[in-house]
């Protein structure tokens, strides 16, 4: 107990607010929780709704719009290897426009914060604490980054609140709902079998909210929650578009198109890249569609076609016969 005191720090030369959940059209989904949230203390700047590529409405009176937000938690006691990954996954969707949720506990947390910071992004941080205390006190100067770079950090608990140590401990484990019940989708990068990001896994499960984990050595302590969570629901995450198309699908393949030019080295591989960045995949339906212009068009001239932009690195299979632009 005595180190977690010194760990803790009042904020000072900061000003909170407080704002009703339903007053807010980003939080207004955390009434909807099973233990709703009806009050919220926050320091920086709650999202606002951009009418462009938000996530599609998860409740019948959700407006369309809303920023596109993706958690981000694992383990304190974190490896090369789930730092290295949850640094980049961060940064990835943080450059893709993507609001980037985690708790700013040591370890995974923080990597994830970080990451969406260096990706040019915002990032919002739920505390288990009193909003005017930072805990761990390492991580006060990444507090303040994280309001420098227009992001949030938010709590229920008011300031000055005793929480006491039993409830102190509850504390930590019920603002795991919210980093959930905010978000999208939620990653969970690594996880002992006793970690608290699993208890932030069960929510989302128990959200609806997509959960997915970063598969890990069956020999390593810190992959064997994330490892289990694939028996419960969870889908593996192998790149940063497994993400992406979850939340918004389709739209990756239409940001890849507007970054490239859809010229082929022939006219029927410019035709199949054509309807590729419209977000067709499949070569079944690629096909048909050329046809419907071109009757003469058949499987032998869509194979030579295809595979010679695969070859290129222009387009890559996803299995079977799915394509998407590279």
């Amino acid at each position: 107990m005595k180190n977690n005191k010194n760990r803790v720090k009042k904020v000072k030369n900061v000003e909170f607010k407080e704002i009703l959940v339903e007053k807010s059209d980003y939080l207004e989904r955390l009434k909807y929780l099973k233990d709703p949230a009806r009050k919220l203390y926050f320091y920086g700047r709650i999202p606002e709704f951009s009418g462009k590529l938000g996530a599609n409405p998860r409740f019948p009176a959700e407006k369309e719009g809303r920023p596109r937000t993706v958690a981000i938690v694992g383990a304190r006691k974190m490896t090369a290897y789930g730092e290295t990954w949850a640094f980049k996954f961060a940064r990835e969707l943080a450059e893709a426009g993507v609001i980037i949720v985690s708790g700013m506990a040591l370890g995974i947390d923080t990597a994830a914060h970080k990451g969406a910071l260096a990706g040019g992004g915002r990032t919002i941080a739920f505390l288990g604490t009193p909003i005017d205390k930072v805990y761990p006190a390492e991580n006060k100067e990444l507090f303040r980054e994280i309001l420098e770079k227009g992001g949030a950090v938010l709590s229920e608990y008011a300031p000055g609140e005793d929480l006491g140590p039993k409830l102190k401990t509850n504390s930590f484990l019920n603002r795991n709902r919210l980093i959930s019940g905010i978000s999208d989708a939620v990653i969970i990068v690594e996880a002992d079998l006793r970690s608290g990001s699993l208890n932030t896994a069960s929510h989302a499960l128990e959200q609806g909210v997509p959960l997915f984990a970063i598969p890990g050595d069956l020999s390593r302590q810190m992959s064997r929650g994330c490892n289990q969570l694939f028996n419960k629901g969870a889908s593996a995450i192998t790149c940063v578009e497994d993400i992406l198309n979850a939340v918004l699908p389709g739209s990756i393949r239409h940001q890849k198109a507007q970054k490239i030019e859809l010229f082929g080295s022939t006219p029927d591989e410019t035709e199949i890249l054509r309807i590729l960045a419209k977000g067709t995949t499949s070569g079944e339906e690629i096909l048909e569609e050329i046809q419907k212009k071109e009757s003469k068009f058949d499987i032998s001239r869509f194979n030579i076609a295809i595979t010679m932009l695969e070859i290129r690195g222009i387009v890559k299979r996803e299995y079977g016969n799915q394509w998407i632009l590279s």
